[in-house]
């Protein structure tokens, strides 16, 4: 690796136009995501709604979130919108509420909190004991995160064969320091949906909070389901849902930063708000972790959710639906690879009985596409999105043919899958 150089300090003074032709230059090696290369990170559902987003967020560009309710009301009004969109949308009881945030890992933080803040009050636990979470291994790592920040102990099941959380394993797990018990709807390694009802039963039975990581799904799943994929139902429907992560910027199809947090009961909205009154302003409130916020992204959020409505999330799920259906026949017509879940979304993770998949992954990078991997079981991953459905056939004649350099040539890899 070579050394860096620091940087010094600008003298400014440079035009748009060369500036514009700079980063045009620094970023010329960068993913081209619009040609489907790219495995995760960006989400489409097409291009009308893309641009709407964009010029959306560009509208509201220069405006702060954290001073909508003060200075700028028509923002607050479109957040209560958002918010009241995903609550409908997720089958949430009168009462209950939600905060846009910033990103998945922050409306996981909050849900954390305010389960951790819950069982506080409740005064349950053990003495002296360190609260713990419980939540299948194939959990997204920010609920390590929060772990960190709250100082509290997770605890990971184990998966089923097909990959979705063994609820016994998982029940073995809690004990009466447990505050807070995690489904995924789907889980990002594998794409598959948690089974959230049997989970909620048994939080509910036990008094403990449960909390769907459906920042994948929340905002497209429900119209899988509508659409008749036979999507299981993940959402408040089930009593011991407490609270939900959904992010906006993936499968609502909104810019980033954008993601929402929903709680069954509007009174725990209030253990994850930050109050502060003891500084020389006077009372400081936030309902998120960050201070300020992007209010381009909250009107773009309401505009995308508006120009598609159920008829265009319900044609996006369509879409999708029938471009995985289409990779996922490619990818069984290939003989060497196998699919080690069936997606209950839009995600895939492939692997093989006889080839090393990550040598495959090695040529595939060498072809221009940039893989996912997964550790285990060993294999590739990709989160498909509209902008994948023109690349398939280039995919699959390109995952061909890397199969079968590594399968004339033995290659193995010793590569690290890293998200």
């Amino acid at each position: 690796m070579s050394k860096h150089t620091r940087a010094a300090f600008p003298a400014g003074g440079v035009a748009w136009a060369d500036l514009k032709a700079q980063m045009a230059q620094r970023t010329a090696a960068d993913a081209d995501w619009k040609s489907g290369r790219t495995a995760i990170f960006f989400f489409m559902a097409n291009e009308e709604a893309y641009e709407v987003g964009k010029r959306a967020f560009m509208e509201h560009f220069s405006e702060n979130a954290l001073g909508a309710a003060r200075a700028y009301p028509g923002i607050a009004q479109m957040e209560r919108d958002v918010i009241d969109y995903g609550l409908d949308l997720l089958h949430a009881p009168e009462g209950g509420r939600g905060v846009f945030t910033t990103g998945g890992t922050e409306s996981i933080l909050l849900g954390v909190k305010s389960a951790r803040d819950r069982h506080r009050a409740a005064g349950k636990g053990g003495a002296g004991q360190p609260l713990n979470m419980v939540m299948p291994v194939s959990g997204h790592p920010a609920f390590d995160k929060a772990a960190i920040l709250m100082d509290v102990e997770v605890r990971r099941a184990g998966l089923r064969p097909d990959l979705r959380c063994n609820v016994d394993d998982l029940k073995g797990l809690v004990d009466e320091n447990t505050f807070l018990i995690v489904g995924s709807a789907p889980c990002f390694p594998h794409g598959v949906i948690d089974p959230i009802g049997e989970i909620a039963a048994f939080a509910l039975d036990r008094g403990i909070w449960m909390h769907v990581d459906a920042c994948v799904g929340g905002w497209v799943a429900p119209f899988f389901e509508r659409i008749g994929r036979g999507t299981p139902a993940f959402d408040f429907r089930h009593p011991g849902v407490c609270s939900m992560s959904a992010d906006l910027h993936k499968f609502g199809f909104a810019p980033k930063p954008s993601s929402t947090v929903f709680f069954r009961d509007g009174a725990d909205l209030e253990r994850s708000t930050f109050r502060l009154g003891t500084w020389g302003s006077g009372m400081y409130t936030t309902a998120t972790m960050s201070g300020s916020r992007p209010a381009g992204a909250v009107a773009a959020a309401w505009a995308v959710l508006n120009h598609l409505g159920t008829s265009g999330y319900e044609q996006a799920a369509r879409d999708l639906s029938a471009m995985t259906d289409a990779y996922v026949a490619g990818i069984r017509a290939i003989p060497e690879l196998e699919l080690w879940a069936e997606p209950d979304v839009t995600i895939l993770n492939i692997g093989s009985n006889v080839v090393d998949i990550y040598a495959v992954a090695e040529r595939m990078r060498a072809r221009g596409w940039i893989p996912g991997l997964t550790s285990a079981p060993r294999g590739m991953h990709t989160m498909l999105s509209m902008q994948h459905a023109p690349a398939r056939e280039a995919w699959l004649t390109d995952m061909t043919d890397s199969i079968g350099e590594v399968r004339a040539t033995k290659a193995t890899s010793d590569l690290a899958a890293t998200y």
